[in-house]
């Protein structure tokens, strides 16, 4: 426990005296940190607009022409036995006739001249958010399609399809660019905690003839690390939530409707950054004081 305050002191003492090139570090960090946090803001917020624009997305099928009450009503009961399916709304060939006609408005009368009435009845099904994905989509398109009395089946597959890369590749991009702010960052520590072991040499070999092992010289330069990465965190997550106030604030006054759209990272995420600063620069000023030779 003496050994363990004794590394505090003496890495707190070498964080004063060595304070411009650990407030370069720091700063180096916090920028590094906080260009990542902000992506995971913009990461969360368009998988938050997806899912909302995924809840209203919706399956057509369309029956074939002159069809009994009896088979409507059997593929009725068969997709209401569909966990999958939250809603089912049956449309009669009249009433989508209406609501074309209501769409076209003032040019509807260009129906008028049409002897029978083209559209097919249809069952409007609206699914789960978790089944939206453009695989498991086209599966159960193709065995709702197998149905006796089913025309066909509409579920927007480009949308889809785009909705569902474009939320893949914001996550390969989180991943690859955390894994690049943590070699960063780690490389960064590295750096600094080597140049101070040099700076503290002749210190060093003191110790070393006093019989100090080899933990004992290390501890202060792990406590550094630790500490650096640390504050590191802690300006990144409060720079993080100023930034978000002040976008939330700005795009406020230009957009009163998307007060309620934009996110914030929960306050876990916030506990987190400075967390994982401190556990990156601990990992590089491991390896810095493992690498050299005392």
């Amino acid at each position: 426990m003496r050994a363990f305050l004794y590394s505090c002191q003496i890495a707190f003492k070498n964080l004063v005296v060595e304070r411009w090139i650990n407030l370069l570090t720091i700063l180096s960090i916090s920028v590094g940190l906080l260009l990542f946090t902000s992506y995971l803001t913009i990461t969360l917020n368009i998988d938050t607009v997806i899912k909302r624009w995924g809840t209203g997305f919706g399956m057509v099928v369309y029956l074939g022409d002159g069809l009994s009450m009896e088979t409507e009503e059997s593929i009725k009961e068969l997709l209401k036995q569909d966990s999958d399916i939250l809603e089912l709304k049956y449309v009669s060939s009249d009433e989508a006739l209406k609501e074309l006609r209501e769409v076209l408005g003032s040019r509807s009368s260009i129906l008028d001249s049409m002897e029978a009435n083209p559209l097919p009845s249809s069952f409007e099904l609206k699914l789960k958010r978790e089944t939206l994905t453009p695989i498991y989509i086209e599966k159960k398109a193709a065995r709702i399609k197998e149905m006796t009395g089913v025309e066909d089946v509409q579920y927007g597959e480009k949308w889809l399809s785009s909705l569902n890369t474009i939320s893949v590749v914001m996550r390969v991009i989180a991943v690859l660019l955390g894994a690049a702010i943590f070699i960063a960052i780690a490389f960064i520590t590295y750096s600094t905690i080597k140049v101070l072991f040099y700076r503290r040499k002749d210190e060093i070999e003191t110790l070393k003839l006093l019989g100090a092992t080899r933990s004992f010289i290390k501890m202060p330069f792990l406590i550094e690390g630790l500490f650096i990465g640390g504050v590191s965190g802690v300006i990144s997550a409060l720079s993080l939530f100023g930034l978000y106030k002040f976008t939330v604030m700005k795009f406020v006054e230009f957009l009163p409707s998307i007060r309620g759209l934009l996110v914030s990272l929960p306050l876990e995420a916030y506990i987190a950054i400075p967390i994982a600063g401190a556990l990156m620069s601990l990992t590089g000023s491991f390896f810095a004081t493992g690498r050299i030779r005392y």
